[in-house]
């Protein structure tokens, strides 16, 4: 049963008013092994820790056994302060963590022939569907998997099968899932729905999940201050719950700029961004509204390290963030047979590219100016460039520096897309 909730006001639903939706949820259902997929810490702002922290009590105090299995992708595991910051006191020994070339198990493929004919002819490998193997153990009553939906770069908007394909998901999977996103176009797809990447997992869902007893729990939120604001919670049990909201994503999520951004300056909060691979969502996010010949700023004090994985930092620090021809070029080559065994590793440096239209500089502390220019961005200091650029004292979107410098600010890059309206 479908049953979505909306913000009566701008400052979000209540704890009281989401708790009793999820208790709602429940109700009736004889349950005594449940597995919730929650997003991790990088999605902190989703709400998804209060949520899962109200499932599990309200399960357990049920006599049901619950697992945490967060969905990870390629991120590095949650560690037990992080567990503790987003879902509060559930135990630590509850939450599994996600080993995506070892703990999946292939249920089938999207036909080539589908794929080709979703991309437009851009894309015409088949793709393996695999997932955690617990996702398919039948002694789970239930799958709860909530989860924001955002703009995002591969997908469109995120969220949905999504957490399940690509954050429980396999290497064939999620490496081709992205490099479908890549070459297809981001900006094609950015904030909107049915893209060939949405369509490829619908059609995993269909195909191969539709027996299992799957609850999706979505959210659409802002964090103005870092404050999570819940506009919206959508749960159901098929796709609707996603389209109601991709609706009010668009509408709380999608910010329009008059004209070009000259200058646009990004904050990454250390706690949630310490690589360039969740950094960049400053390039994703904002690439749409920079002008021509414009700059991107990353205020970057946590990131540390260029891949999440261990390998995937040594394919960037290889290859670089050099342009879309250039990426490609590289990864048709046959000595370069490192990089087409982590396609999602290509598509990140397609899109963590401006192609040369404006400039994406990183102001980081804990990376060698050498190291942040070898993989293509310019380097600042961060303490210098935060004297200039206090991200404690500008506000949200445009702010004028008392030398007449004009900048738009984004506090976090994660929450948003940001368009010229000139140009959507």
């Amino acid at each position: 049963m479908d049953n979505f909730v909306y913000a009566k006001d701008e400052l979000g639903l209540s704890g009281d008013e989401i708790r009793a939706a999820l208790l709602a949820s429940i109700e009736g259902r004889e349950l005594k092994n449940v597995l919730i997929i929650p997003p991790d810490f990088t999605r902190f702002h989703s709400n998804a820790g209060f949520i899962t922290n109200v499932y599990y009590h309200a399960l357990v105090e049920r006599g049901c056994n619950v697992d945490i299995l967060p969905a990870l992708g390629t991120h590095v595991p949650v560690t037990e302060d992080e567990a503790a910051r987003m879902f509060g006191d559930i135990p630590y020994s509850k939450f599994i963590a996600h080993n995506w070339r070892t703990d999946v198990v292939r249920l089938g493929e999207v036909p080539a022939d589908y794929l080709s004919e979703i991309t437009e002819g851009l894309w015409k490998d088949p793709v393996s569907v695999e997932v955690n193997r617990l996702i398919m153990d039948e002694k789970y009553d239930l799958i709860i998997s909530p989860g924001q939906v955002v703009p995002h770069e591969v997908i469109g908007m995120a969220n949905h099968s999504k957490n399940l394909f690509v954050g429980t998901g396999g290497s064939d999977m999620i490496n081709k899932s992205h490099m479908v996103g890549a070459v297809y176009g981001m900006e094609r797809m950015m904030g909107k729905d049915h893209t060939p990447v949405r369509k490829l997992f619908d059609y995993g869902m269909e195909h191969f999940l539709n027996k299992r007893p799957i609850l999706f729990v979505l959210t659409v939120c802002t964090a103005p201050g870092g404050n999570i604001r819940t506009h919206g919670l959508f749960i159901g049990e098929n796709r609707k719950c996603l389209e109601a909201a991709i609706e009010l994503a668009q509408e709380k999520n999608i910010d329009f700029v008059d004209t070009g951004m000259k200058k646009c300056v990004v904050y990454l909060d250390p706690d949630e961004f310490k690589s360039t691979w969740l950094g960049n969502k400053s390039v994703y996010r904002t690439r749409m509204a920079i002008a021509d010949g414009g700059e991107l700023l990353v205020l970057a004090p946590g990131v540390e390290r260029f891949g999440e994985d261990g390998q995937v930092d040594k394919l960037i620090r290889k290859y670089g963030y050099k342009g879309r021809l250039n990426t490609l070029e590289q990864f048709e080559k046959p000595e370069n047979q490192d990089l087409r065994d982590n396609m999602g590793a290509a598509a990140h440096l397609i899109h963590g590219s401006s192609d040369g239209r404006f400039t994406i500089t990183y102001a980081v502390k804990n990376i060698s100016k050498e190291e942040i220019e070898s993989v293509g961005f310019c380097a600042a200091d961060y303490e210098e460039t935060a004297k200039r650029y206090d991200p404690t004292k500008l506000q949200y979107g445009y702010n004028t520096l008392p030398d007449g410098e004009e900048v738009y600010f984004i506090p976090n890059p994660a929450l948003g897309l940001w368009i010229n309206r000139e140009k959507f």
